[in-house]
């Protein structure tokens, strides 16, 4: 998302909200998951391979504050990875 983009979508929120608009919250995206005994979370070093939940094509979660908020594609910008968003989850 560019600065243009949450420059605009902020000016639609109400004005009691634009004390909140620049705390800081933690963004995770979660490729996938999997579950290990403790035996075989001890045993992992360094080459180990863990085998997770999701397909490699299927899309990824994006959580803000660990709570889920959209879904995306994994993407290769400049050498670095980055998340195309495809699908905003609504809230219950």
């Amino acid at each position: 998302m560019t600065t243009a983009t949450t420059m605009k979508n902020a000016t639609e929120l109400p004005g009691n909200l634009e004390m909140f608009l620049d705390v800081p919250v933690g963004v995770t995206v979660q490729l996938g998951s999997c579950r290990l005994s403790m035996r075989e979370a001890l045993q992992l070093n360094a080459g180990s391979l863990l085998h997770l939940d999701k397909l490699a094509d299927a899309p990824v979660d994006v959580l803000v504050n660990e709570r889920l908020v959209a879904r995306g594609e994994v993407v290769v910008l400049e050498n670095r990875f980055g998340i195309k968003i495809t699908e905003m989850v609504g809230t219950n």
